[in-house]
């Protein structure tokens, strides 16, 4: 069935070019009377394919760009505040970039369509980051220059979804291989494939481990660039994308759906792993062209927004509670034949930052859902005890005239504990200290503001109302070794860092300097992957080897060294089980990664129990099939 020549003949000529954005299709018309009358025919075409259709005007009819740029400004109120507007001349969109988008938007969308009818543009409303980010500018550029490739390459992934399409058709089997993170925390990568689809869910690295074990496993006969129709990315953590931009270095040409805060985070991390490479006078695995090439080949989706992938698989992100614009996966695969609800990395239970992660979905058969803090010994105490052990460890700290460090995360974690410090002090609950952020995590704040819709309710409404607490004047940025020698020399203060377990940044420059004075505190409030630094002094490491001014020392710990667990962005044990206790619709199988060992089959014994469902727990390599 070829659906664009079914739409085109349907709208009577009025239509001189029709194409796929990715799922989408977009019709284009030199016909003014049409482009401000059509949409009426346009809706009743989508009623009956049940898929989006959008009208736009042609190139020849749009009104001059700096003709339209007038008219745009002249319709927007000033207190929008447009930051820039970029022409996608091929696309005939224009992107309107403002610090308050409701205000370019109009009521019921009345200013939209205003720009549309005046200039025949079709105008996309964007967020400016409250603090400026330089990440999300490039990456905006590189999606809008030269867009020639990027509307090319939209229609081809359209061309192969649909040139196969057909509703009726029922496949006959679905199963999934586990390439990392079975049994294990890092490089998590799945296989996901049908007689008509290969998608990968999450392209991690093992950032604690060394050699092969700290990539996924790629060179297996099923595994095939060529072959890959499409990567899913659950989120921006470098156990689930890291090795993303290494796929377009070695040639895979095809599409990557994420969240848009993912793709900013995922570019900003991948150039750090460089920086960081470097800086360990290793080679780097790609370079900043592979990471272009990611995000040119980036296709991003909203929360609860369905969207073909392949002829036979659909997707819909959901709110994971994890991180930052992360994404509870579901795969509605073959018509209704299986879903398959990837949960990845989720955090069912009350943050700061996000609200808790969807339980619900219209339909699921099999769940594949993390075990971090799988074992019967990882429930998390009460939020309120956890935040007040932090305020307490800070406090005395400061008190006998010391340092804390804190290693972060530069997503998600680094972000709670901000706005934790930033209430407490406050509240006066903490004496007023500079707290300093160091590495990538002032960058990441940055791409928070720029995407307050996934944030949770409180967060969100203090950025929308120019409050951020990211903001605060008691956060202080460090952007040079001047700057950290500064922080190194000076009074009490809590400094934030990168990377949390101590495997190279900044966080492992302030552990060598504050590490032989006992006043000082190390505080640990993320996961420590097994053989890292951070697991090592979280174990009782009293001594290390480290290069300190160019030359190799033994660092004596003799600071005070704290964990504290219930923090995480992950869900505890308790978490885990109320998920499933709780999910709707119950799934027939729940297959467990993305934990040790020890905590995955634990995990997988209690909701075997309790639900009395079928669980998995399979090693790296294996293929289940779901259906």
């Amino acid at each position: 069935m070829d659906i664009l020549k079914n739409i085109t003949d349907q709208l009577d000529g009025n239509i001189y070019e029709a194409n796929f954005e990715g799922a989408n299709i977009v019709v284009y018309t030199k016909n003014r009377k049409f482009f401000l009358e059509g949409e009426s025919k346009i809706k009743e075409i989508v009623s009956q394919i049940k898929k989006r259709i959008e009208l736009r005007a042609d190139q020849e009819i749009l009104m001059p760009q700096e003709q339209a740029e007038a008219e745009i400004k002249k319709i927007i109120p000033s207190e929008a505040e447009i930051n820039q507007l970029i022409f996608d001349v091929q696309r005939s969109i224009v992107i309107i970039e403002a610090k308050k988008p409701g205000l370019v938007i109009g009521k019921q969308g009345m200013l939209l369509d205003e720009i549309k009818d005046k200039t025949f543009w079709t105008p996309q409303v964007q967020r400016s980051s409250t603090i400026k980010s330089k990440i999300t500018e490039s990456i905006r550029e590189v999606l809008y220059a030269n867009n020639n490739y990027r509307r090319k390459f939209l229609n081809s992934i359209g061309e192969k979804i649909y040139k196969e399409w057909n509703p009726e058709k029922v496949e006959e089997w679905v199963r999934v291989t586990f390439l990392g993170g079975a049994k294990q925390v890092g490089r998590s990568a799945i296989l996901l494939q049908t007689p008509n689809s290969k998608v990968l869910l999450d392209c991690g690295l093992d950032v604690a481990s060394n050699g092969t074990d700290k990539f996924p496993y790629l060179d297996i006969p099923e595994f095939n660039l060529a072959n890959l129709d499409a990567v899913v990315i659950s989120h921006a953590h470098l156990d689930h994308v890291g090795l993303l931009p290494y796929l377009y270095k070695m040639g895979y040409k095809g599409p990557v759906y994420m969240t848009a805060p993912s793709r900013d985070i995922a570019a900003l991390l991948a150039l750090d792993f460089i920086g960081v490479a470097y800086k360990q006078a290793s080679k780097p695995l790609f370079d900043s062209s592979d990471i272009k090439e990611m995000v040119k080949h980036s296709i991003c989706l909203n929360y609860n927004e369905v969207t073909d992938i392949t002829p036979d698989v659909r997707l819909t992100f959901y709110n994971s509670g994890h991180v930052l614009g992360g994404a509870v996966c579901h795969f509605n695969i073959g018509n209704g034949l299986h879903n398959l609800v990837y949960l990845a990395d989720f955090k069912y239970g009350y943050s700061r930052l996000l609200d808790p992660a969807i339980c619900n979905f219209p339909r699921v058969e099999s769940i594949i859902t993390e075990s971090t803090y799988g074992s019967k010994n990882d429930s998390f105490p009460p939020r309120k005890e956890t935040e007040d052990k932090l305020i307490e460890l800070v406090s005395k700290t400061i008190e006998r005239n010391g340092k804390i460090l804190i290693p972060e995360l530069g997503l998600g974690r680094a972000q709670e504990t901000m706005l934790i410090l930033e209430d407490a002090i406050r509240q006066g609950k903490i004496k007023k200290i500079p707290i300093y952020i160091d590495g990538m995590i002032w960058d990441i704040n940055a791409i928070h503001t720029a995407y307050p819709d996934f944030l949770g309710n409180k967060v969100r409404s203090e950025v929308f109302q120019d409050n951020s607490p990211f903001m605060s004047d008691i956060f202080y940025r460090v952007g040079s070794p001047q700057e950290r020698k500064k922080v190194i020399e000076g009074g009490p203060c809590l400094v934030l860092a990168t990377s949390g377990m101590l495997v190279g940044g900044a966080s492992v420059e302030y552990f060598k300097e504050f590490a032989s004075n006992p006043n000082n505190t190390l505080i640990f409030v993320c996961y420590q992957g097994v053989g890292s630094l951070g697991r090592q002094v979280q174990e009782g490491l009293k001594e290390t080897r480290m290069i300190v001014d160019g030359k190799e020392e033994i660092v004596n710990i003799n600071m005070e060294v704290e964990t504290i667990v219930g923090f995480s962005a992950h869900s505890g044990r308790n978490e885990l089980i109320s998920f499933f206790n709780n999910v709707n619709p119950k799934p027939k199988k729940i297959i467990i990664n993305h934990g040790e060992s020890s905590k995955s089959m634990d995990l997988a014994s209690a909701l075997y129990k309790l639900n009395k469902v079928e669980t998995n727990v399979p090693k790296n390599l294996e293929t289940l099939r779901l259906r």
